[in-house]
This record gives C-alpha cells, structure tokens and sequence, in this order.
C-alpha cells in the first residue's frame, strides 16, 4: 500500500507540474485567463464568441474522444507502463496539444481553412477545461475497454455533427486540408 500511495503521490505531482507549466506557457502566449463574461463555466453555442472562452463547451466533448484514443494507444504502445503513469502521460500529450492549438500559427490556419472565422485562441480556462475532458476521456475508457469505447467514440462523433456540425474528424481534415462544401455546411447553422 505504500508503494501504490508513493507512486500515485508521483502521478498527481508531475501532472500538477504539466498544467502549472502548461498554464504559465499559454498567459506567455497572450492567452487570457478566463472568460469576462458572467456564465464562464458551459456555453453550449459552438459559434457564438464564448465558445474556447469558457471553461467547457461543445469542443470539450472533443477533448473526451483525444481521451479515449489516448488510453487505446498508449495502452497498444507501452503495455508495461501503469494505468496511472500512462494518464499522466495523456494529459502531458494534451498539454502539448493545447500549448500548440494555441500558437498564433495555428490560430490563423483555423480561422483561414474552417468556419471558425473569429476564432482567437483558448482562455487558459477552456484549455485546464479540454485537458480535463482528455483525463477524464482517459479515464472512461479504462473502465469501458477498448470496443466500448469505440461505440461510444462514434456515438459522440454523430452527435456533435448534428448538433455543432463538427467534429473530432473534421477538426483533423479541415485544416490539413480543407473541403469548401464542409465549410459552407457548418457555417449554415
């Protein structure tokens, strides 16, 4: 029992680390802290100016999927590391991922190959929120194992494309490279 209470002290301290850091990295890049709006905790327009702004929104349930795939392949990849080291190591990858989705360069690609056309970068809120919804993702797909996880991977998938018309997929492709007829559909919302 110690053992375990030693190594799990290790986990939550290296992953206070990634997000102290992550954080400090993003209010360096000019990232605002938090929304100035009064409801800064959920907005669920995906095209309204509070969308990255508050703490989560519809794109948060695109960070839980970054989750699930995470769990699936650090698991298929370093089989002989702990549950625990490889969320550590989930959420470190989200913290990259957060730290770049926030570059300028980035920002710029978004908002000249998708519809997010005012798009100017996370508060550092939205993005603590979206490397929760990674851990959390994580998480639910441990317990759920990897066939459960892919329906529900899917299912998430069909239903931001209904209600937000994006998704993780589309987040992918739209910036590699770019397909008007998507863009003209998600931007008639």
């Amino acid at each position: 029992a110690k053992v375990f209470s030693s190594t799990k002290s290790k986990v939550w301290l290296v992953i206070g680390l990634v997000l102290t850091a992550t954080v400090l990295q993003l209010h360096h890049q000019g990232r605002s802290w938090w929304c100035s709006c009064r409801g800064f905790l959920w907005t669920s327009n995906a095209w309204g100016s509070l969308t990255s702004q508050t703490f989560l929104d519809p794109y948060s349930f695109t960070h839980l999927l970054h989750g699930l795939m995470f769990c699936g392949l650090l698991t298929l990849l370093i089989r002989g590391l702990a549950g625990s080291w490889r969320l550590c190591l989930a959420i470190a990858i989200e913290a990259v991922w957060e730290l770049i989705e926030n570059t300028n360069t980035v920002i710029q690609r978004y908002r000249a190959a998708t519809a997010a056309l005012g798009y100017t970068g996370d508060t550092v809120m939205n993005s603590l929120g979206d490397i929760m919804c990674c851990g959390l993702g994580f998480m639910i797909a441990r317990k759920l194992g990897w066939r459960r996880s892919l329906v529900l991977f899917m299912a998430t998938e069909a239903v931001l494309l209904i209600w937000i018309r994006d998704s993780l997929l589309l987040e992918i492709i739209m910036p590699i490279n770019p397909v008007n007829a998507i863009k003209v559909w998600q931007v008639g919302h």
